[in-house]
């Protein structure tokens, strides 16, 4: 099956990073990374969502996120500099990221946010993000990702 290579993955190639693009059955009734990773046979752990929170100072900011976990929202507003913020509205994604639900990437998103990834990224030799549509993962090192989008280590939960 020919994959078609999206964005993300071009900015990968462009940077030199390793990676590889791993497809998976799309269940439009659960868009949850927790599907994506069972659809894997990866662990969850794994597989980072990510979110796209607004601050009540520095404004719009991106939270990548093991997939079975929630972002608690007052630790996403301390490292950002913010003192409270939420969750962008899902009508808002697309015109904000060039992204839709269930395949929003941390890469090539319309501009540049600043990014925390949570920590237990560290603890795998690889991630699986978000390739930019629904139905295709990128399996990356967290660190060479991290250093490519510029992202902070961060406890977001």
């Amino acid at each position: 099956m020919k994959i078609n290579k999206t964005n993300a993955a071009r900015l990968l190639d462009k940077a030199k990073i390793a990676y590889e693009l791993i497809p998976y059955e799309v269940d439009e009734k659960d868009l949850s990374a927790v599907h994506v990773a069972e659809s894997l046979g990866e662990n969850v752990e794994q597989v980072f969502k990510t979110l796209v929170l607004q601050g009540d100072k520095t404004g719009y900011f991106v939270c990548m996120i093991p997939g079975e976990k929630e972002v608690d929202l007052k630790k996403a507003a301390k490292v950002s500099g913010n003192k409270k913020c939420d969750l962008i509205p899902m009508k808002d994604l697309l015109a904000l990221t060039g992204y839709i639900r269930g395949a929003c990437s941390p890469l090539g998103m319309k501009k540049g946010f600043p990014t925390y990834i949570h920590e237990t990224c560290f603890d795998f030799p690889f991630i699986y993000v978000s390739a930019g549509v629904r139905g295709l993962q990128i399996k990356v090192n967290p660190n060479e990702l991290i250093e490519l989008i510029g992202a902070t280590g961060s406890v977001l939960y």
